[in-house]
């Protein structure tokens, strides 16, 4: 690869990495293009170098922050030696994951945007956002030792995480998102049949 070929996609790739941080915290409607172009160092006229359009770059930025997601959880589940479910449990309903949204699960703040038809402006957020789900649905199930109910549990899993990372942020008051994030963390690790931490 040449210099400016090099250049040229190093731009994209920052380009892309900002897009995904601003859709995790501002969403999909709100992402302008003059001022995401000119936090990543460059001019609004030398976006249609990297993208076709503001739609193709809402989807790859999107599909990004999904993606993202997936290393992360399995760097979780890794964290715990005794109980990788308990780990990435902790991760996902900790306090630094609730408060960072930038950088968190993506699950979280474009399931609306995908729950609708999720092919506005022939944007493909909902096939990314379904890759997403089984591919947490995937990983998850693989940590439970009971592989009879374990797509189920995997389920169950998965959506009180979500929701309860998507309630404490939009929540005013900070005990009762404390306390959605504690509570919903003790009750699954109760269901994996992982003791509660001694008081």
């Amino acid at each position: 690869m040449g210099h400016s070929q090099a250049e040229k996609a190093a731009s994209r790739e920052r380009v892309l990495r900002i897009a995904s941080r601003k859709v995790r915290t501002d969403g999909i409607g709100r992402l302008g293009i003059a001022d995401l172009m000119k936090e990543a160092g460059l001019t609004h006229g030398g976006f249609y170098k990297h993208f076709t359009s503001r739609d193709d770059l809402v989807t790859q930025a999107a599909a990004a922050a999904l993606t993202e997601g997936s290393a992360k959880m399995e760097r979780a589940a890794r964290k715990n030696d005794r109980d990788a479910r308990a780990g990435l449990i902790d991760a996902y309903l900790g306090k630094q994951h609730r408060d960072t949204p930038a950088t968190g699960c993506a699950l979280v703040p474009l399931g609306a945007a995908a729950g609708r038809d999720g092919t506005a402006g022939d944007l493909h957020i909902k096939d990314a956002y379904e890759r997403q789900v089984r591919a947490y649905l995937d990983l998850i199930a693989g940590l439970d030792d009971d592989a009879t109910d374990a797509r189920a549990e995997a389920m169950l899993t998965l959506s009180a995480l979500v929701g309860a990372v998507l309630m404490s942020r939009a929540v005013a008051d900070e005990e009762l998102s404390d306390e959605l994030l504690e509570t919903v963390n003790d009750q699954l690790k109760r269901r994996g049949g992982t003791p509660p931490p001694a008081a």
